[in-house]
């Protein structure tokens, strides 16, 4: 029963740290000093360091999602259909959801690995005592890049999981290119879009967030980096999926 009650004691102590860094998170992005330098580093950090992975990911999704439509779909005699399912698949779900899956593989660890070893380190310690808020100095830039990147690596990933699926209905489905972009345009809708747009833009917050958290709450040396990274990739990938089921079925709710 103790250890119960201690468990639940460090779960909301946790979350009542994150909640204030996200206070002076929010504090720190609309009051000065700005670090418009270290913005520009963690975009191409977080933005242009995940393109590769995101464009793999997005392609082969796309095509295995294609391969087994046609599957499905044969069953039917609604091949030609494939560029319907494909896009609204991609664009309302998939495209998001492991946009942030990957992202929060390699930049949640990332961040709280380089966070982490700060802490054990005393250089957050040095911050301070030089005036420096850390908040604003490392996790500000990072949440306003993965805010504003993740939803452009969404789009990116979107487009080469679309150009994969073409590729399979072409070539494994002898589906004419024509047929397929006119399904994909027509089996999308205005709705379809916002959602894809809207769901990356929280879920790379999220994941920035919980990364930062977990890199500043680090202790115990290196092996404590070790759980940190650990623990921010689960933490990351799990919040990812909480919040899209959450996300789609309030914009599910509002929009349609």
């Amino acid at each position: 029963m103790a250890g119960a009650v201690e468990w639940v004691k460090a779960a909301l102590l946790e979350v009542q740290e994150y909640v204030a860094m996200l206070a002076r998170t929010a504090r720190g992005v609309v009051s000065p000093p700005f670090y418009y330098k270290d913005v520009v580093q963690q975009f191409d950090a977080i933005g242009i360091g995940s393109l590769t992975v995101v464009l793999l990911t997005g392609t082969f999704t796309g095509m295995v999602l294609a391969l087994q439509s046609g599957i499905t779909l044969d069953q039917f005699g609604a091949r030609s259909m494939v560029g319907r399912l494909v896009s609204a698949s991609i664009v309302k779900e998939l495209g998001p959801v492991l946009t942030g899956l990957m992202v929060a593989g390699r930049v949640g660890s990332g961040i709280a690995a380089e966070l982490g070893s700060m802490m054990v380190t005393d250089q957050i310690a040095a911050l301070r005592a030089l005036g420096t808020d850390p908040v604003r100095k490392l996790v500000v830039p990072r949440v306003v890049a993965g805010t504003v990147m993740v939803p452009i690596l969404t789009i990116i990933s979107d487009a080469v999981g679309m150009l994969g699926g073409a590729v399979i209905s072409s070539l494994q489905l002898k589906v004419a290119s024509s047929v397929y972009w006119n399904n994909v345009i027509a089996g999308l809708y205005m709705e379809d879009v916002y959602m894809g747009l809207i769901k990356p833009v929280v879920l790379g917050f999220v994941l920035v967030t919980i990364g930062c958290h977990v890199g500043l709450r680090t202790k115990g040396g290196t092996q404590g980096v070790g759980r940190a990274t650990t623990n921010a990739v689960v933490a990351g990938s799990v919040a990812v999926l909480v919040f899209d089921f959450l996300i789609t079925k309030l914009l599910i709710t509002l929009m349609y």
